[in-house]
């Protein structure tokens, strides 16, 4: 086998082997490697054992104060490690520095996450052929790879919050069945759990705290091979015609800060793959809140990342990223350029072109909420969408305009660098943040499980709990939260751009008010299977909704509206309507008579005509249909009434919505 890592900086690195048994505490073999060109470091070794695994040692300055942390009694892990079969958990004896900043000695060696020796790959992908859906015919799905299956009673036992268990007929068959394209995974990288979870008996669950930028997370494996297991995942899906798109964390390691373990880039060249102060190059400059941000302006960062993404896309197959805190992978070395080196390098590259790249557009550094802002390949996570959505349907005052922007696609947000509506890819949930259930059932968040006396997690929820907190009894309660549910999902399915999920919204999951169960890796976090009978009618209802959306063209447009009046019929392709039936105008957005309108939708050629109805008020409002060439409407959705269906005559008076409800009405 050839080894080979990349130091400039370093003056010996040394791989050390581990052959005798399964994980061995101590290396058996210790081979310096011969510096080469361009800072490689390389050895050829032969004859290594079936099982065995390595890692690296390097010596070089130890000047904290410069930025050099170079210490050979740190084990360090491959950064091109393809399969890392050891438990991945924070030791004390990582770490170079303790808090008041004096030197720790241990060695790591015993407990450092380590490279399993790769051997040749003959993979069968069997004619394998990605799905590539357009974006605006996908409805995507976020999920976690354990918790979606852990409870899954048709899954059997032991592949159970495994790949294999994502696999599975039963998994498969519940997502076709429920109209999900895209499944979107939650961190798949390996992953180092934290040390201060890990004193309270917690996980990272989330798994946002990458340590192998291509390792398969080993712990979802139902075997020892995480890495056929996981194509084998792939190759399922695509056959199925669905997509896997990643979740990934490139923006920081699990290297965290100075006193943060030293188990891969610090050990290799600190200064050649973080952010670090200019005058100061002993100190991160940290934008994620993670300790330490990744330098992707520097050649050897950014190398490592591309060919990461490319591994991704042509070994394993998948689809797809989403970025996490995006914004970071995009600063130069500060200020934010869509125009960046990784953006460069991401355009002109021929493997990546192919796929979806999907961006968080926001950290936590300054001018850290970027959306609308990334190259124009790019589709992005829509906040003001969530945040505006959350508002209208609350009943928040003066939101009317936003909202009407967000059901057309954001087109203030893309439009100016030649984007459509697909760019916006619209979410009321994700994994950060209340579940849908949660959302109409709290008002404030519940974290105490965390063990940080609740003050993790987000406190702008804009969430509503309609008179009780948390769980009850009351009938009344109940039915207007699952109606608020069923006006969040319609608004969700029915917008132009790219519908985002959370799995187990459309089954009404609970995570009893907490807002960040990163750490929760048990029933909080996992979906539960058993059906309820208003669950089993959330899941119907949102299938009908979606297949509303399937099979209307004009929900899933690809160019903005543009509002301009059809010479033929005298009607835009949408216009605003008011209660009345009349259009509205520019003083009736302002004139305090809020959250209640309608919203026309007029197709061309043969596409017919759809009209929308919203009453986000705390009383009845009665909706008068528009005067146009129409001779009369069918009810497709009612929120209030989910089993409604019935026809009315354009010229009827009108109908009456009850509070906090939504109707669709097409042209019969």
């Amino acid at each position: 086998m050839n080894f080979n890592v990349v130091s400039e900086i370093a003056e010996t690195v040394t791989l050390c082997l581990f052959t005798d048994g399964e994980l061995p505490l101590r290396e058996t073999d210790q081979i310096p490697l011969v510096r080469g060109e361009r800072d490689n470091w390389s050895i050829r070794v032969d004859g290594i054992p079936a099982g065995s695994t390595y890692g690296y040692r390097v010596n070089g300055p130890w000047e904290p104060v410069e930025g050099h942390f170079f210490r050979p009694e740190k084990l360090l892990l491959d950064p091109f490690a393809k399969h890392i079969p050891n438990p991945s958990r924070f030791v004390s004896s990582m770490c170079s520095l303790r808090e008041d900043k004096s030197l720790i000695k241990a060695d790591s060696g015993s407990h450092a996450p380590r490279a399993a020796v790769p051997f040749p790959d003959h993979y069968d992908w069997e004619g394998d052929e990605p799905p590539r859906l357009a974006m605006r015919d996908s409805v995507f799905c976020e999920m976690h790879v354990k918790g979606f299956t852990k409870l899954k009673p048709e899954v059997p036992e032991e592949l159970r919050g495994t790949y294999a268990g994502l696999a599975h007929e039963s998994t498969i068959e519940y997502l076709r069945d429920l109209g999900i394209t895209t499944v979107q995974l939650l961190p798949v990288h390996q992953h180092l759990d934290d040390g201060f979870l890990l004193d309270k008996g917690l996980v990272n669950y989330w798994g946002y705290n990458t340590i192998g930028f291509f390792a398969p997370e080993a712990r979802y494996a139902a075997g020892d091979d995480p890495i056929t297991e996981f194509r084998d995942m792939v190759k399922t899906f695509h056959r199925a015609g669905m997509e896997v798109i990643l979740d990934v964390v490139y923006n920081h390691t699990c290297e965290g800060g100075l006193t943060g373990p030293t188990t891969i880039f610090r050990g290799f060249d600190n200064l050649r793959y973080y952010h670090t102060e200019n005058l100061f190059p002993g100190e991160y400059r940290d934008t994620t809140g993670c300790g330490n941000s990744v330098d992707l302006t520097h050649p050897h960062a950014l190398k490592l990342v591309m060919k990461s993404l490319r591994y991704w896309v042509t070994e394993m197959r998948v689809d797809g990223f989403r970025f996490d805190l995006a914004v970071e992978m995009g600063r130069c070395p500060e200020k934010f350029s869509r125009w960046a080196p990784f953006f460069q390098a991401v355009f002109q590259d021929p493997v990546l072109e192919k796929v979806k790249m999907i961006a968080e557009p926001w950290d936590l550094g300054h001018n850290g909420y970027q959306l609308g802002n990334f190259p124009m390949n790019w589709h992005e996570l829509n906040g003001k969408f969530r945040d505006d959505v959350r508002q209208f349907w609350r009943g928040d005052p003066d939101v009317d305009g936003d909202f009407a922007s967000r059901l057309t696609g954001s087109e203030g947000l893309f439009s100016h660098n030649r984007r459509g509506p697909e760019s916006s890819v619209n979410l009321i949930t994700s994994h950060d943040g209340f579940t849908l259930h949660d959302l109409v059932s709290y008002n404030a968040k519940h974290n105490l499980a965390n063990g940080e006396e609740n003050r993790d997690g987000d406190n702008h929820n804009i969430s509503y709990n309609y008179g009780v907190e948390g769980p009850t009894d009351d009938p009344g309660i109940l039915e207007l939260r699952h109606r608020q549910i069923r006006n969040f999902l319609t608004t969700l399915l029915c917008s132009q751009g790219t519908p985002f999920l959370t799995a187990g919204d459309e089954r009404l999951r609970t995570q009893l008010g907490n807002n960040n169960t990163y750490c929760q890796d048990n029933e909080l976090s996992w979906i539960s299977w058993d059906d309820s009978p208003e669950a089993h009618e959330m899941r119907e209802f949102f299938k009908r909704v979606l297949d509303l959306r399937r099979s209307t063209p004009s929900l899933r447009r690809n160019r903005f509206f543009t509002g301009e009046t059809d010479p033929d019929t005298g009607i835009p392709d949408v216009c605003w309507l008011r209660p009345d039936g009349e259009i509205k105008e520019s003083d009736d957005w302002n004139n305090g008579d809020s959250s209640s309108f309608g919203m026309l939708i007029y197709g061309a050629g043969e596409e017919r005509a759809l009209l929308f109805f919203f009453n986000a008020r705390p009383e009845k409002t009665r909706f008068h249909f528009p005067d146009i060439d129409v001779k009369s409407w069918e009810l497709a959705i009612n929120t209030a009434k989910p089993d409604a269906r019935h026809r009315v005559r354009s010229r009827w008076k009108g109908v009456k919505l009850v509070k906090c409800s939504l109707q669709i009405w097409m042209q019969a």
